[in-house]
């Protein structure tokens, strides 16, 4: 059995109205219009739903039921309609991934900005590597990721780019180091030293870094958290090899931080599927990250 949804609506306005001539003002037809309609549905259903009468129509019982079907269609739509609007206005929900360093500055500036600039735009944020970032958004799970990539680990996905610019590798030492009071430092001259080393994309940039300076670095202690990373920098005298991102968000007192002098680093972007920035509250949102950078 099949149903036409529309003739359903047509047959609640002349129920609702007591009437085919008074559902046919409603939604300004004309009352033969209406009435073939009304006919359609009640063949399609294989059964009467309204009864005529001289003074207006009466339900039959397939009729009330199906009145009450057709004000839940109704409402549906009142909300879909009401939903579409405001996204239209440029309100509506974002789901943003982002690592770990990302999320300690950047992600909350940007949405302290979109407060400022769309307030009708909420924004759900998840922490998540690169890889996972991307393969959430691929899998519809979110709308955007926040992602970093170097030379050696470029992400070949099939998803839209928004740059947001170059975020330098530091070099973190102990304060007191030999190399500290440098204004950049060369790697080939921690050759000796004892590594910490951070995400796996990150340590991976570590290691052919080391690999072209002409050594293996020695990795001693590994971690995401890069604040976990400057307290073994100060407390056990290892150095790492840290985002200046994720420096910029906050420093431990007793670390020194140092660029590198072939001025290598990461990229940042932002991924989105295509067409997505077409969506008003996803536009907004890439705005405010791109404006915050």
């Amino acid at each position: 059995m099949d149903i036409d949804p529309r003739r359903v609506l047509i047959f609640r306005a002349v129920a609702r109205a007591g009437s085919v001539s008074g559902g046919a003002r409603t939604l300004g037809w004309t009352q033969p219009a209406v009435s073939q309609h009304l006919r359609l549905l009640e063949g399609e259903l294989g059964m009467a739903l309204l009864l005529r009468g001289p003074t207006g129509v009466t339900l039959t019982e397939a009729g009330q039921r199906l009145l009450a079907r057709a004000d839940a269609i109704e409402a549906s739509l009142r909300q879909a309609e009401a939903e579409l609007t405001e996204l239209a206005a440029g309100g509506g929900t974002v789901t943003l991934a982002a690592f770990p360093s990302a999320m300690a500055d950047l992600v909350p500036r940007a949405i302290a900005r979109l407060l400022e600039v769309a307030p009708q735009v909420q924004v759900r944020v998840v922490e998540a590597e690169p890889p996972e970032a991307l393969a959430a958004v691929g899998a519809n799970d979110v709308d955007l990721a926040v992602v970093f990539e170097y030379a050696e680990s470029h992400d070949d996905v099939g998803l839209e780019r928004v740059e947001l610019g170059d975020d330098p590798s530091l070099v973190v030492v102990p304060e007191g180091h030999a190399l500290a009071a440098l204004g950049a430092i060369d790697l080939e001259d921690l050759a000796g030293e004892r590594w910490v080393a951070g995400c796996p994309r990150c340590r991976l940039h570590l290691e052919t870094l080391a690999d072209r300076a002409g050594f293996e670095p020695d990795v001693r202690h590994s971690t995401d958290d890069l604040v976990a990373a400057q307290s073994f920098v100060s407390r056990t005298g290892a150095v790492a090899l840290l985002p200046a991102m994720g420096l910029a968000a906050h420093q431990r007192v007793g670390v020194v931080a140092r660029p590198l002098a072939d001025g290598s680093g990461r990229v940042l972007s932002i991924r989105h599927r295509a067409g997505a920035d077409r969506v008003p509250a996803i536009r907004a949102a890439i705005d405010a990250i791109v404006a915050v950078v």
